[in-house]
């Protein structure tokens, strides 16, 4: 093969991969990419989070795992709260400032635990102000979040400057691409997140207690630009809106019929009153659970959640082409499953700190490699996407996982002991962590792109943020699931950090001595029951070709 022929296939994997994408973006696509960006801003509390978690409260990992289930439950409300922002789709701004005030509640009351402990102690316990924060939050989240997945669908023109429609092939391209930013969008409030932690914590191995405490009190008053640029981001889709609007109606089009090219036709979508009865149902089954003292509740919400989602999933599908029916339903048990395996839980975390020594920068560190590379990851990827299936992209990034997740087993077992003698110390456990990160990195993203830009592509104008919530609410239940399954690994395997008291004292010993067989379970699991539900999946009508 002749160096020019290389040349020639570089050139044109580059313009395939960066030249394509540059090609396709549109200033309209800004808006949900600035809400979205927010959301990923919020990751900037994450390493703090656990560093306070660890020195300043004794909860255990077991408690962690079942507020993180808590915590989770807001996002499968996305089906009735899509529908609201179908219904109220004119007045979308206000649901984005309702989650902007949750969120920086969220964040003040944490830089207060911090910066005024006693004081806050004197209203309610620290422990449980911290609880309200860790619910206030997701909360905000998923609101923000409902109203900027119908924008990325309305962010794709329908027209083209002229007014004529935009082809299907071209629509599709536009929608995959649209939701490829989304998530880098995402990975890049990471980004931002990594780098700002990384100079907070620079010299941190040095500083008191007392300063570090400073650094975290401020990280979390930082952390109020995230609801200020989210709710930027949808004033801006509403100049451009305007201005779309104008435009056409300069072209001869009536103020109505450019408003229906734009944004769809106003009071189109009839409510659903199912949607509504179901989320109110959800919310009296949690409240009413969730404050008794009934054995197995988060397992009793979890099922009742279940129930209520399906009825609603089934309102849906009720009104869409039976074999699109057939292959979302098909589409949402594999990513289902794919997201609801257990995790190792907050005990990895704390023997990397406690036994390996990562420390704030580092761990920072690794976040922002983790950042980059995808991003990088999900550029370099697309193209497969769009030539791929679901089913097929979920099976590689589930091997995939199973061997990424030997290097984190080998530290455990100090494989770094007898790889930094052999290398002069050069691959030492921080050397294996950066390595497994940065090859790891793409994977948890690049299942949902493909899912996405079908659901964008196959969305009715009028139902665009219930018909995206409608697989979020059932695949967000799946990260319930995950962490309901973490608990339980937890409780079965235990996992202890060292608390010390005010004194110094050792008041919980640390003891790590099950982690290894808890690594080894986890991985078996994710590696088991993605694989094995596709293989049922697909020898079944709800086979997804898509």
């Amino acid at each position: 093969m002749s160096a020019y022929h290389l040349i020639d296939q570089a050139r044109n994997w580059l313009d395939g991969v960066f030249g394509e994408l540059i090609r396709q973006l549109r200033w309209s696509f800004l808006p949900p990419l600035m809400v979205y960006f927010a959301a990923g801003i919020s990751g900037l509390t994450a390493i703090v989070g656990v560093f306070f978690v660890k020195d300043y409260l004794g909860l255990s990992a077991a408690f962690l795992a079942g507020l993180g289930f808590w915590a989770g439950l807001p996002w499968t409300l996305k089906l009735p709260l899509g529908h609201l922002v179908d219904i109220l789709w004119r007045w979308k701004g206000l649901l984005v400032y309702a989650g902007a005030a949750m969120i920086a509640a969220s964040l003040l009351i944490m830089y207060a635990l911090i910066s005024r402990p006693a004081g806050m102690g004197e209203v309610m316990p620290v422990e449980a102000w911290y609880v309200v924060s860790v619910l206030l939050a997701p909360c905000g989240y998923v609101l923000q979040d409902s109203v900027a997945d119908a924008m990325s669908v309305e962010a794709v023109p329908r027209v083209d400057m002229e007014g004529n429609p935009i082809g299907e092939e071209q629509a599709k391209a536009l929608h995959t691409t649209m939701q490829t930013l989304g998530r880098i969008a995402l990975i890049g409030g990471l980004v931002a997140v990594a780098a700002v932690n990384i100079f907070m914590f620079s010299g941190v191995e040095t500083m008191s207690q007392a300063q570090k405490a400073d650094i975290y009190s401020s990280i979390y008053l930082y952390a109020l630009l995230i609801p200020v640029i989210s709710v930027i981001g949808v004033t801006m889709a509403s100049v451009q809106q305007h201005m779309r609007s104008r435009a056409l109606e300069s072209q001869g089009l009536t103020r109505a019929e450019a408003s229906k090219l734009v944004s769809g036709p106003a009071g189109e979508t009839e409510p659903n009153y199912w949607y509504f009865v179901g989320g109110a149902g959800f919310i009296v089954l949690t409240l009413a659970i969730g404050l008794s003292n009934l054995p197995y509740s988060q397992e009793i919400v979890f099922a009742g959640s279940m129930g209520i989602i399906l009825l609603m999933m089934r309102q849906l599908l009720s009104a869409m082409d039976a074999a699109k029916a057939r292959a979302l339903v098909g589409t949402a048990i594999i990513i289902f499953v794919f997201r609801a395996v257990p995790l190792p839980g907050p005990g990895a975390t704390w023997f990397e700190i406690d036994v390996l020594r990562f420390d704030e920068r580092f761990l920072a560190v690794l976040s922002l490699i983790t950042s980059l590379l995808t991003i990088f990851g999900m550029l370099v990827l697309r193209p497969m996407m769009a030539r791929r299936t679901i089913s097929w992209i979920v099976i590689m990034l589930t091997i995939a996982a199973a061997v990424l997740a030997l290097p984190n087993i080998g530290l455990y077992y100090g494989i770094h002991h007898w790889t930094a003698p052999m290398t002069g110390g050069v691959v030492d456990a921080r050397f294996i962590a950066i390595i497994d990160t940065a090859v790891e990195s793409p994977l948890g993203q690049v299942a949902m792109i493909p899912m996405l830009a079908w659901i964008a592509r196959n969305a009715p104008s009028s139902l665009k943020a219930t018909f995206f919530a409608v697989m979020a609410s059932f695949t967000n239940l799946a990260l319930s699931a995950s962490s309901l399954l973490t608990r339980h690994l937890n409780e079965l395997l235990v996992v202890t950090r060292g608390v010390h008291g005010p004194g110094g004292e050792v008041t919980v010993p640390a003891d790590y001595s099950q982690l290894g067989v808890l690594l080894i379970t986890v991985a078996v699991i994710a590696l088991v029951a993605p694989l094995v539900t596709i293989a049922i999946v697909q020898s079944t009508v709800f086979r997804s070709r898509d």
